[in-house]
């Protein structure tokens, strides 16, 4: 491993740049020709769902709306209903909301833009940087969970990123950008697809990565990790799990359901009671008369 920090980061973003050329799987948003409407819509669908999830609903959506302006002229209830069970529903309402704005003000056309991609409704940080990178080719600190994890090996020498990201977690990660705009983008759909399939959470398979002889971490001997622990988030009996069964309940009527039907899909009124209102305040739902509810018009 060289002594160099500046050579050692060439090395590792060349390696895995040729890594990737080889090993991309065909995802396709990724495919030339997407358009950046086709990537936000991939971006939203991604968080915190994988990629095999995301697949055929990504391709329905666009089916259905090939464009912000379509998606805003729909209601934001076709919106939920056709996000079905993507899970974390709230990111449907997030990107009717985007498309609205986008409509609006940027005349139906995705800003490229960073500062005006953060200005949309559900945008933040990584989902602005990764557009801008991905739809744009603009060069971009795209740091996504993948990324952080790999970086935080091959250059912090620990086996997970810290739970929140920081300002020097930042700086160390622009380091690694290329100067080219086209070769940073290349660069960060690279670094997030190896810590998607090679330098994963668990079971690193380090035997394969293209830069293990450039990895700290690996050099430290793969030091157990000494953070806070790193517990698994269940779903059985969760409030999350409760919103979803009433959700299901909704997205399969085109009426509005009485309060009743939604206790035949979750028995338990107290959690009931508080998962619907949580829904009502998220505006995942509304209630058009008393008794009843339904997906906002």
């Amino acid at each position: 491993m060289t002594d160099d920090p500046a050579d050692r980061r060439t090395a590792v973003v060349e390696r895995v740049l040729a890594w990737y050329a080889v090993h991309a799987r065909d995802l396709p948003w990724r495919r030339p020709g997407t358009s950046p409407w086709a990537v936000v819509v991939s971006e939203f669908m991604l968080q915190q769902t994988p990629v095999e999830r995301v697949r055929e609903p990504w391709r329905a959506w666009l089916d259905r709306w090939p464009t912000p302006a379509a998606l805003a002229a729909a209601p934001a209830g076709e919106a939920v209903r056709a996000w079905g069970r993507l899970g974390y529903p709230r990111r449907a309402l997030r990107l009717h909301r985007a498309a609205v704005a986008i409509t609006e003000e940027h005349d139906g056309e995705v800003p490229a833009d960073r500062e005006a991609l953060l200005a949309l409704p559900g945008v933040g940080s990584y989902t602005a940087a990764a557009v801008a990178s991905f739809a744009f080719g603009r060069r971009e600190v795209v740091l996504d969970t993948n990324v952080r994890r790999v970086l935080a090996r091959v250059d912090g020498g620990v086996a997970h990123p810290a739970a929140g990201q920081t300002v020097a977690e930042v700086a160390a990660a622009a380091a690694f950008v290329p100067p080219e705009p086209a070769v940073a983008a290349r660069w960060a759909v690279a670094v997030m697809e190896l810590g998607a399939l090679v330098c994963v959470a668990r079971s690193p398979r380090c035997d394969v990565c293209p830069v293990q002889d450039l990895c700290a971490w690996r050099a430290a001997g793969h030091p157990a990790w000494d953070g806070p622990p790193r517990r698994g988030q269940g779903y059985d009996g969760t409030d999350r799990q409760c919103r979803g069964a009433l959700l299901a309940v909704l997205r399969s009527s085109d009426e509005p359901v009485a309060l009743d039907e939604l206790a035949q899909a979750w028995p338990e009124e107290t959690q009931r009671t508080r998962c619907l209102a949580s829904l009502v305040a998220d505006g995942l739902v509304v209630a058009p008369a008393p008794g009843t509810v339904a997906l906002p018009g």
